[in-house]
């Protein structure tokens, strides 16, 4: 009896380590019953997700997720480059900001819980998955087909599946926390709501899709900013939150210039087309240094010295609103590109001219971009100066001039727009720097 006591503890030290060994490497080392009590959060079947701390950074695993997202991005680049019009820009901006609103709740999720860890990460491989699909049939977006799941309704129940992922991740870490439960009350009735009109559109086509998604778009939207007027989201990290934002920009810059770059076109570009791609490499150059030289960590600064609860309504408003279109104007631009260089690449339906639907992207995608910027630096460092605004606007004020004129001449004009607009915010923060004399400085 004593010898099979003993070979009976013995199984349960090795059950025991088995458990501990796999909660280790669920929670990254971390048992639940060692969080401090009020970090713990719901449980599914026993597991508690991981809690992100004050100090968290964006992960690996956030950046390959951002990746597939922002090749969704450049996605909506070769909707609109098919048969550029006046239509099928307003349906590509309608696509980017369904895509963009849908991924910022991701932004709060890595904020609350760690997204790489656990079933947390098991489910956003789901979101991820979705993503790619959508990514895939984003060019036909609006092309109906006699199939079952057409390119729309495929587009449309891939969003869902990536919207009601954020929800289940959402609820899951807010099953101990009143106020973050509150706030997704509020959030998640739009959220859903919002998937009639988007299923709707999908089925119906044309015109009616073009509508319904639009409604699908304002409920979102609508409903995220009642919640966080009624109770802001709760931030962890400012860190982690200017982080992941500013990742998705660099990465949105970086496969905009490889898509306007490549593109659908069979030729490679050669002689002025050529000299288009270095001009396009140019500005974006400039769109990154105008960005991310000094106004990002001037910007993560003073959003972490906003106090209390006031941080994530700043940082919700600043990144959340002003992002999303400085990445839109980023796409715009490069479809801009891509424009030119299938005109100098390719028979043009417009020989000797770029075109107004080429040139308000390449423009209008320009100033949204200097404007966003204005507004981001507004709501987090403060301090616009009304020449900046000017400059901002300098895009839409030749913009006339650009659609008469050759493409490469139009894209020369707006390299050496957005170079002389770099060149001065480089001597607008030098003069912000340099100490005033008539103050005394402290020793």
């Amino acid at each position: 009896m004593s010898v099979a006591r003993g070979r009976s503890g013995q199984l349960d030290v090795t059950i025991a380590g088995t458990v501990r060994a796999l909660r280790d490497l669920m929670f990254g080392g971390t048992p639940p019953a060692e969080m401090p009590q009020n970090a713990r959060m719901g449980r599914i079947f026993g597991i508690h997700p991981v809690p992100a701390g004050v100090t968290h950074r964006t992960t690996m695993f956030e950046i390959f997720f951002d990746l597939v997202f922002v090749f969704a991005l450049t996605r909506v680049i070769t909707f609109m480059a098919g048969s550029p019009s006046a239509v099928t820009l307003a349906q590509g901006l309608l696509l980017l900001l369904l895509l963009l609103y849908s991924w910022s709740p991701y932004i709060w999720v890595g904020n609350l819980v760690r997204p790489d860890v656990g079933p947390v990460r098991a489910v956003t491989l789901v979101a991820m998955a979705a993503i790619f699909v959508a990514a895939l049939v984003l060019p036909d977006a609006w092309q109906q087909s006699p199939e079952l799941f057409d390119a729309p309704l495929t587009l449309a129940l891939a969003y869902v599946v990536g919207r009601a992922v954020q929800l289940v991740i959402l609820f899951w870490a807010s099953a101990t926390n009143p106020p973050l439960r509150s706030t997704l009350r509020f959030f998640a009735v739009p959220v859903v709501l919002g998937w009639v009109p988007l299923i709707i559109g999908a089925l119906l086509g044309g015109a009616a899709q073009t509508a319904l998604w639009t409604v699908a778009f304002l409920l979102n939207i609508g409903g995220a900013r009642i919640a966080s007027t009624f109770r802001p989201w709760q931030l962890r990290s400012v860190d982690h939150f200017s982080e992941r934002f500013g990742l998705v920009l660099i990465i949105a810059l970086g496969e905009s210039l490889i898509s306007a770059g490549a593109g659908p076109r069979a030729m490679a570009p050669v002689g002025s087309a050529l000299v288009a791609a270095l001009l396009g490499l140019t500005c974006t150059v400039c769109l990154w240094w105008l960005y991310f030289d000094r106004l990002a960590s001037a910007a993560r600064e003073a959003v972490s010295n906003v106090p209390g609860e006031r941080r994530a309504r700043v940082a919700g408003d600043a990144y959340g609103l002003a992002h999303a279109t400085l990445i839109i104007g980023a796409i715009y631009v490069a479809l801009g590109i891509e424009e030119v260089i299938a005109q100098l690449t390719e028979e043009s339906a417009h020989p000797g001219r770029l075109g107004w639907e080429a040139a308000t992207a390449l423009y209008g995608g320009a100033a949204l971009y200097l404007l966003s910027r204005l507004v981001f630096r507004r709501l987090t460092v403060g301090a616009v100066y009304p020449t900046q605004i000017v400059a901002g606007l300098l895009p839409l004020a030749v913009l006339p001039i650009g659609r008469s004129v050759p493409p490469l001449t139009a894209l020369t004009v707006l390299t050496a727009l957005l170079v002389g607009v770099t060149w001065f915010e480089r001597r607008l923060d030098g003069r912000a720097e340099r100490p005033d004399p008539a103050q005394p400085r402290l020793s």
